[in-house]
């Protein structure tokens, strides 16, 4: 089971939108919710770092979509949110509907037949991510001569 709310969203912002889309069909839910912030468009500065430890620098906008919901029929109230990469107004409503799906008795559900599935194939999107980069490695090195003792 996912650990924190903070590794689901991420992974749900992450995770490919028909892939996403997939498993959300999976589950066979549909909860009754409302609206507290629609699914809209902007943009976010994206910030990098020279080397991974250098000084920060804005390295450009990313387009995000963002939106908030409410589940009708929970008590507690269940709020759900969502931020994903691109313009995809669907996969904000499904990773919303899935974070606030998590937080009732159905995340056992929800982990396993949408979660797992979402981060077992982004593990293996990474792995041949990786796997292409070995392929490509050039290892430099430098011979000692005799004649530099």
């Amino acid at each position: 089971m996912m650990q924190s709310r903070a590794e689901w969203m991420g992974l749900l912002a992450r995770s490919n939108p028909p892939m996403v889309a997939q498993a959300w069909e999976s589950l066979g839910l549909s909860p009754p919710f409302k609206w507290l912030r629609a699914p809209e468009l902007g943009a976010v500065m994206v910030r990098g770092q020279a080397g991974g430890s250098g000084k920060p620098f804005n390295l450009g906008e990313m387009t995000v979509t963002r939106c908030a919901l409410q589940l009708v029929d929970e008590q507690p109230t269940v709020v759900g949110h969502a931020y994903v990469q691109g313009r995809n107004k669907a996969h904000a409503e499904q990773a919303a509907l899935v974070d606030a799906l998590m937080q009732t008795q159905h995340a056992n559900q929800v982990d396993r037949m949408v979660l797992q599935p979402l981060a077992n194939a982004l593990a293996l999107q990474v792995a041949e991510q990786k796997e292409k980069a070995a392929a490509t490695k050039v290892d430099f090195f430098t011979l000692v001569r005799g004649e530099d003792e």
